[in-house]
């Protein structure tokens, strides 16, 4: 994003404006912190501003100041529809493709409405007048601090914006420890401290909420726990009987792909969970070093997102994506064993 796209942006904004804000499907903490930042950012400046996610998120992030402004596509349709079309400037935050918005994907592709795309995931399309992309970034909320820094207006984050920012890079970094993590990322985490963002009770926010379920939930996913020591690869399996019998619900199984990835010597770690609702098998991959899991999923799973930190989908049954899986490693050897 140029000095002149920056400028134009600020003129945009100098009048008050309806905008809406939208995110993928299957919002995450940095899709709904993002989100959330950029909404409150907006509000300050007298916008009339509307966060729409298009289906629900996890209940770990339901504390998150204003999250319950936000209109769910899928259950609140008609309202959601009604805001885009009343949008004079729409800003798609957290992905690049307006695929991953879901069914929201027809709706906002018919709008004549000027968007602004805020994202760091590889390959961005061409639909948004004004793209801020940036791969190298932690996350999209530091991603939305940088953009209001860009505009000369950090002195307008107050603690709320603060903290919605800090749950998205936290949750995007593994709680700083992926490479993703600069020194820079840092010292925007230290702003956002000393403008009121509450580190220890953000932590204990997402990560300190597990009910017994989820726990059992995990004790399942390290049971069907396998390794491939030859391609210095771990794979979990969670069947759709599995997450019922633990009265799955959505967010239970964030995180659990890192338990592969956790073991001395594994590279590769995968996480396969059936969905039956949707008739697909969710993926999840991550990886160490320079084994990019976004190539992976890109050229066998229909999906993509970061080198290191991917997701993708399968239409065939559990046994046989996961059948389709390992037949895929042997070309992967290599690369795998560096």
């Amino acid at each position: 994003m140029n000095n002149l796209d920056i400028k134009e942006i600020k003129e945009l904004l100098s009048t008050p404006k309806n905008i809406v804000i939208v995110t993928h499907k299957n919002p995450d903490g940095d899709a709904v912190g993002s989100t959330m930042a950029l909404h409150h950012y907006l509000t300050s400046l007298g916008h009339n501003s509307t966060v729409i996610t298009p289906n629900e998120y996890p209940d770990f992030l339901k504390w998150i100041p204003g999250q319950d402004t936000i209109i769910k596509y899928n259950n609140n349709t008609e309202a959601a529809k009604s805001k885009i079309e009343e949008a004079d400037l729409i800003f798609t935050l957290d992905f690049n493709h307006l695929s991953r918005s879901g069914d929201m994907e027809s709706v906002l592709a018919k709008t004549n409405t000027t968007f602004i795309m805020i994202d760091h995931h590889q390959q961005p399309d061409s639909y948004p007048k004004y793209t801020y992309s940036d791969t190298g970034m932690s996350s999209t909320c530091q991603m939305i601090y940088h953009f209001i820094e860009k505009l000369g207006d950090l002195e307008k984050i107050t603690p709320q914006i603060a903290t919605c920012i800090y749950v998205g890079i936290m949750t995007d970094t593994g709680s700083f420890r992926f490479r993703s993590t600069t020194n820079i990322t840092h010292t925007v985490i230290a702003d956002l401290i000393n403008r009121g963002a509450d580190n220890t009770s953000i932590h204990e926010n997402i990560y300190d909420t597990n009910t017994i379920s989820r726990l059992q939930l995990k004790g399942v996913a390290l049971k069907n726990l396998k390794v491939l020591p030859e391609y210095k690869t771990a794979y979990i399996t969670i069947s759709q009987d599995e997450l019922d019998q633990n009265n799955f619900r959505k967010g239970d199984t964030e995180g659990f792909v890192n338990l592969g990835l956790s073991i001395s010597g594994i590279k590769f770690a995968v996480i396969f969970i059936e969905n039956r609702g949707e008739g697909i098998i969710k993926i999840s991959l991550r990886s160490k070093g320079d084994f990019s899991v976004n190539e992976f999923s890109r050229n066998h799973f229909e999906g993509g997102g970061h080198h290191n930190a991917a997701g993708g989908k399968s239409n065939l049954s559990l046994p046989n994506t996961i059948d389709k899986f390992i037949s895929i490693l042997p070309a992967y050897k290599n690369v795998l064993n560096q």
